[in-house]
């Protein structure tokens, strides 16, 4: 739902109208039609000028587990992914996309090997929360979808801030950054709601770093972990680290105990992630996943492991790369 463009189209219109066609769209509504407190010259006059959503749904797959990834194309044919993750005890999470591609390359990442296409508008990106919200209520959003959301900023904020309208609160958002400087600081100095931050590190020194992740020749550990220390000194929120386990590269117990003298408990959080194949890598077993985790609990570094949700359709993390 493109409101810029319902703005110009019912530039004659009083002022509240835009506030009603949104209401109506973030509560779940599939189709002008259901606002029924707008005249119906004006449902007409937008069914004719306004896609009711910037996005065309191409493909949907659905999981054992309940996870639905669907995959969209832009105006312009660019192609987006973003899944509905259904949990036991109620949650309804949304992991969406900020980019069409990414152009960071990480090497385990199924993303990072497609073409880089541009980044997406803040309507893009609601569009895909949107899509699952017509389904049923939604109560989390990531932004770990397709591309760096640090890259595209101002869209993703933009985003963001529209959320709650949907029933997802600032508490309950999620950005996620490999550490690209320009728009982490961004976000530090600028963004005062509660939106909490995720940092994508998936190894404890900078040489392996720059082997999964050629981002980290450019903005080194130290620089990153430096900005996210001003931002929980800054805001008094904790930082989420993301760490894939990579069978033989990034899993053993020296990585563990670098891991711990890196991170200070006091700032950061680490959520270890099974690895979901996607051609490069394998996974670590669960015997090395929780030896990697006892290491961090006797160094009293809070860690969870994160449970995987729709790796039988390619929707899991770092599979996502636009396919059906």
């Amino acid at each position: 739902m493109n409101l810029d463009l319902v703005s110009n189209v019912l530039a004659d219109e009083p002022p509240y109208r835009l506030q009603q066609i949104w209401e109506w769209t973030a509560g779940g509504a599939s189709s002008y039609g259901e606002m029924t407190n707008l005249p119906a010259r004006t449902r007409a006059l937008l069914e004719e000028r306004v896609p009711f959503s910037t996005l065309e749904l191409v493909h949907e797959a659905h999981a054992k587990d309940g996870t639905v990834k669907a995959l969209f194309h832009t105006h312009d044919g660019h192609p987006i992914e973003a899944v509905l993750m259904r949990y036991r005890d109620g949650r309804r999470s949304v992991c969406i996309s900020s980019q069409s591609g990414c152009p960071l390359t990480c090497t385990f990442c199924a993303t990072g090997r497609m073409r880089f296409r541009r980044n997406l508008d803040a309507w893009e990106i609601l569009d895909q929360a949107l899509h699952f919200r017509r389904v049923e209520p939604i109560d989390h959003v990531v932004f770990m979808g397709m591309g760096e959301p640090m890259l595209n900023v101002d869209a993703v904020l933009a985003a963001a801030r529209r959320l709650p309208d949907m029933g997802v609160t600032p508490r309950r958002t999620t950005i996620s950054t490999v550490g690209w400087l320009p728009g982490l600081k961004r976000f530090v100095d600028e963004v005062d709601e509660p939106i909490r931050l995720a940092l994508s590190l998936h190894a404890p020194a900078d040489a392996l770093r720059s082997e999964l992740m050629p981002v980290n020749d450019r903005y080194p550990l130290e620089d990153v972990i430096a900005e996210c220390r001003r931002y929980v000194e800054l805001r008094r929120r904790k930082v989420f680290v993301e760490y894939v386990m990579l069978a033989g590269v990034n899993d053993g117990p020296e990585h563990a105990r670098a891991l711990a003298v890196l991170l200070d408990r006091k700032v950061f959080k680490v959520n270890l992630i099974p690895y979901n194949p996607t051609g490069m890598y394998d996974g670590s077993p669960r015997d090395a996943i929780a030896a990697f985790k006892a290491v961090l609990d006797n160094a009293h570094l809070p860690a969870t492991v994160r449970l995987t949700r729709g790796r039988d359709i390619a929707a899991a993390c770092g599979q996502l790369a636009a396919t059906a």
